[in-house]
């Protein structure tokens, strides 16, 4: 009888050789797509809503994982009991760790810091994880060839520049409708905007490109600035609310020790700024660089490519979790400190 083990090992065997004979550097059959990627997120909508808002793919998976763990926070403390299951235990667990650290870093005011840490901690673990997901960046809507085009035509005449048409890069895909999927073997389906506009495309198909409506949100450099500044706006607050306004302002702006208590002070005021941008660009940077990564082995060896890159991203997205929360209860605990 043939052990799971070896079924395991067996299995990934069957999948590496398909992988590889598949890939497309050896003009393979299964050629996995290499999914569209852009550092700024993609408007879903044709029109902004009130004139002044875009829907963009990196807020809508905002909202599902606001709403995922909503529903998640709702259930999993409704019947709590007192000999826990397996759920109530991992909250627990969860709960008690972030308490004694925060007790631990912030001291007597630590428990005043762990509702935003918590929050912090959570909301972009969730937020890196789902984005790991089958689909991100693979369906998606579908943009015309001929609006594509002219979007990027008008893109180079704002810069002053003539448009290369064999450098616009287009999908061919099957069927009707606003939704287009990404398949595996999509990667030979290519073709540029030169040869679609002189030769088209076969009959029964069409030309375009794939507007992901899915889009990990951290990979948004919107949404890491969005929770810095939070994050140091109510550091801030905890500062002038424990230390008084004038206390803590003076860690920035002061003249006791003359001209160099002066420069110290300003560049403590530039290192909170500073903050911010390191905040911002470690959680975006190392998420979006992530994504490429798994995209780019999904591309160059299908199937097989990207299962051990998988739980790289998954340890990668707890600890850039993890040293987001944990700066910001460092940077919280010196800003309620009367040491300075």
């Amino acid at each position: 009888m043939i052990s799971k083990r070896k079924i395991v090992l067996i299995s990934i065997l069957i999948l590496s050789i398909v992988g590889i004979i598949g890939s497309p550097i050896l003009s393979g059959f299964l050629g996995s797509p290499m999914a569209h990627i852009s550092i700024p997120a993609e408007p879903l909508l044709k029109h902004s809503l009130f004139g002044i808002w875009n829907l963009t793919n990196s807020i809508l998976v905002t909202w599902i994982v606001i709403i995922m763990l909503t529903i998640v926070s709702f259930y999993g403390t409704r019947n709590l009991k007192e000999t826990p299951g397996r759920f109530q235990c991992l909250l627990e667990s969860i709960i008690e760790y972030f308490v004694a650290l925060a007790e631990d870093i912030g001291g007597k005011n630590g428990r005043k810091f762990l509702p935003l840490i918590l929050t912090i901690f959570i909301f972009i673990v969730a937020s890196n994880w789902i984005g790991i997901l089958p689909g991100f960046g693979t369906i998606g809507i579908f943009e015309p060839a001929k609006d594509y085009i002219h979007h990027k035509e008008e893109i180079a005449e704002k810069a002053h520049e003539k448009l290369d048409l064999k450098s616009v890069k287009l999908h061919i895909y099957e069927g009707n409708g606003f939704l287009a999927i990404l398949p595996l073997g999509s990667v030979n389906n290519e073709i540029d905007a030169h040869t679609y506009e002189h030769h088209g495309v076969p009959k029964n198909k069409r030309a375009g490109v794939l507007i992901p409506l899915l889009r990990s949100a951290n990979t948004d450099i919107n949404t890491t600035l969005a929770i810095a500044i939070v994050a140091m706006i109510m550091i801030h607050w905890w500062g002038l609310r424990q230390l008084g306004a004038r206390k803590h302002l003076s860690k920035f702006f002061t003249f006791k020790g003359g001209i160099v208590g002066f420069f110290v002070g300003l560049i403590e005021a530039i290192s909170e700024i500073a903050r911010v941008i390191s905040f911002t660009f470690r959680l975006f940077g190392n998420i979006f660089a992530g994504e490429v990564l798994l995209m780019t082995m999904a591309f160059l060896i299908p199937l097989v490519g990207i299962i051990p890159f998988l739980g790289l991203e998954l340890f990668v997205g707890l600890i850039q979790a993890f040293i987001f929360a944990i700066l910001t209860l460092v940077f919280a605990s010196t800003a309620t400190s009367d040491e300075h």
